[in-house]
C-alpha cells in the first residue's frame, strides 16, 4: 500500500529501517508444521509449531499485563524463568531464556478457565516437549480464540503426535504455520528481510535473515503486545540482549497499533534466534547489534501494519506520523491518541476530513504507562514521573494535514482553506495517511489503526454465536 503523502509542509517521515518483503522465509537453523486438530469447528487449520532441532534457540517476549492473562501467557512466563539464568553477556532478562519450540492453538484463548485450563496447558507442553525430544520448560506456548473455552487436550495431543514427524525448513511449513495462527483475520501475515551484519572489524561477512508472522486483527491496543507474534532470526544473540532488541521493537511497532482500544488476555509476541549463522555472537553496543535491531524493528512494524489493514471491519489503514514534539515520547503518544479515537475512525470511514477531531485528540493525549516508557529507554524513576501526563501541545503552532491538504496551521491563524471534495476523494485509499506536527521539538513517532465501520460492530455482536 502506498501512503498518500502530503504537500513539502507536512512531508511523511524518512525511515530508517530496511525494506520488508511480506513473504513467509524460514531463516536458517528453524522448522515448522501445521495441522488441523479439530478446536475450530470450521475445520480449518488450528494447531502450529516452530521448533528449533538440536540446541535451544535464546529467546525474548513481552505479554499482556491483563490482569487476565492466559494460561499460555502464565506458563510461557514461567518457562522463561525456568530456561534462563546470566548469559554470557550479563545478567538474566525477564522475559528471556532458552527455547526448543513454540506452540500455537487456534479457536480457544484459554483463559479464565482456571485451574484446569492450566492444567491443560501444562499438559500440552508436556506433550510437545516429549515428541520433540526437549525438555518441557523449553516449551513456549500461545493460544488465541474464544475466552472462557477449555482446549480439547486429547485432540490437540494427537495432532502433535501426527505433525512431530513433518515439521519441515521450507518456506511453505513456515507459511502454513501463519495460517493456522488465525481466527477472524482474513489472510495470514507474514514478514522477512535480510541485512548484511558486520563483523568486529567493521567488515561485512554475511546476511542473517529475520522473519516473522502474527494474527491479530480484533482486541487489540497499545499495551506490551497486542496480539500473538513469532518473530525468527539467524542470529546468535544472548537472551538478555534479544529481550532488549524485542523491547525497542515493540515501543516503535506493536504498543503504537490499536483497533479497537482492548487488549487482549492472550498478547504475546516472541523473539527466537536461533544461532545457526556462523558468525561473532552479537555484542552490546555494536554495530551488529543496531543493524539486527532495525532489521527486529522493520519485521514487526510491517506485522503491526498489516493487523491494522486487516482490522475487523476495516476498509482503510490510517497511519498518524508526528513530528515536532519535545520529544519521541510525546510524539508516540498524540499519534496513538489520534489512530485511537473512535471520532477520527468514523470520519476516516466517512471520508469526512473533520480536522477538529484530530486536533482534539492530539489535545487528549496522556505519556505511556511506565513499562513502555521504560522500554523505550527512560529511566524507571523518569518513568514513574512522566507516565499519564498531559503531552506538551500548543495550538498557536500546531500544524494538520490529512492526506496532501494542510488544513490547520496555528502559526497562520488556525483552519486553512482546502478543497473539501478533493480531499474526500484522497481518503478513499486503502492507507491514509494523517501528519500532525507540533512545532515545539524534534521529537517524532507514527501510530497505526483502521476505521470504524458497521462490520466492526456487526461481527463483535455475534463472535460467540
Amino acid at each position: 500500500m502506498t501512503l498518500q503523502a502530503p504537500n513539502a509542509s507536512l512531508p511523511a517521515l524518512p525511515t530508517d529501517l530496511p525494506p520488508v518483503e511480506r513473504r513467509a522465509v524460514i531463516p536458517p537453523g528453524f522448522v515448522a508444521g501445521a495441522t488441523t486438530c479439530g478446536i475450530k469447528a470450521s475445520g480449518r487449520p488450528d494447531l502450529a509449531v516452530i521448533a528449533v532441532p538440536g540446541r535451544p534457540a535464546a529467546a525474548a517476549a513481552v505479554f499482556t499485563p491483563n490482569a487476565f492473562a492466559a494460561a499460555p501467557v502464565r506458563l510461557s512466563r514461567s518457562h522463561l524463568a525456568a530456561s534462563g539464568g546470566p548469559d554470557q553477556v550479563g545478567d538474566a532478562a525477564p522475559g528471556s531464556g532458552w527455547a526448543s519450540a513454540v506452540i500455537c492453538t487456534s479457536g480457544s484463548a484459554n483463559a479464565a478457565t482456571g485451574a484446569a485450563g492450566d492444567a491443560d496447558q501444562a499438559e500440552i507442553a508436556s506433550a510437545l516437549a516429549g515428541a520433540l525430544g526437549t525438555t518441557v520448560e523449553r516449551v513456549l506456548l500461545l493460544s488465541t480464540g474464544i475466552i472462557g473455552t477449555r482446549l480439547p487436550v486429547e485432540r490437540v495431543r494427537e495432532g502433535i503426535r501426527r505433525m512431530a514427524g513433518r515439521l519441515g525448513a521450507g518456506d511453505d511449513h513456515l507459511m502454513a504455520a501463519a495460517e493456522a495462527f488465525r481466527t477472524t483475520d482474513t489472510v495470514a501475515k507474514v514478514a522477512t528481510t535480510a541485512v548484511t551484519v558486520p563483523d568486529p572489524d567493521g567488515l561485512a561477512v554475511r546476511p542473517v535473515r529475520v522473519t516473522g508472522i502474527a494474527k491479530g486483527v480484533g482486541m487489540i491496543h497499545p499495551r506490551m503486545a497486542t496480539m500473538l507474534a513469532v518473530l525468527m532470526t539467524d542470529a546468535p544473540v544472548a537472551p538478555s540482549v534479544l529481550h532488549g532488541i524485542l523491547r525497542s521493537a515493540a515501543t516503535r511497532t506493536w504498543n503504537q497499533l490499536t483497533i479497537d482500544g482492548d487488549t487482549s488476555t492472550n498478547d504475546t509476541v516472541f523473539l527466537l534466534a536461533s544461532g545457526a549463522t556462523d558468525i561473532a555472537p552479537v555484542a552490546p553496543g555494536s554495530r551488529a547489534l543496531a543493524t539486527i535491531r532495525g532489521a527486529v524493528t522493520a519485521v514487526a512494524r510491517d506485522l503491526a501494519r498489516q493487523q491494522a489493514a486487516d482490522g475487523e471491519g476495516a476498509t482503510t489503514l490510517i497511519t498518524c506520523q508526528v513530528s515536532g514534539a519535545v520529544d519521541d515520547m510525546d510524539a508516540r503518544a498524540v499519534a496513538r491518541a489520534v489512530v485511537s479515537s473512535s471520532l477520527v475512525k468514523a470520519a476516516v470511514h466517512g471520508r469526512d476530513p473533520n480536522w477538529g477531531r484530530i486536533a482534539g485528540a492530539a489535545g487528549n493525549a496522556r505519556i505511556a504507562e511506565p513499562a513502555l516508557l521504560e522500554a523505550a529507554g527512560l529511566s524507571t524513576t523518569d518513568a514513574r514521573e512522566r507516565t499519564g501526563q498531559p503531552v506538551i501541545v500548543d495550538p498557536d503552532r500546531l500544524r494538520i494535514a490529512i492526506g496532501s491538504h494542510v488544513v490547520f496551521d496555528g502559526g497562520q491563524g488556525g483552519p486553512v482553506a482546502f478543497d473539501r471534495d478533493a480531499a474526500r476523494l484522497e481518503m478513499d485509499v486503502p492507507e491514509l495517511l494523517l501528519r500532525v506536527d507540533l512545532g515545539l521539538g524534534d521529537g517524532t513517532g507514527e501510530a497505526f489503526g483502521c476505521d470504524l465501520t458497521e462490520a466492526y460492530v456487526r461481527e463483535n455482536s455475534e463472535y460467540t454465536t
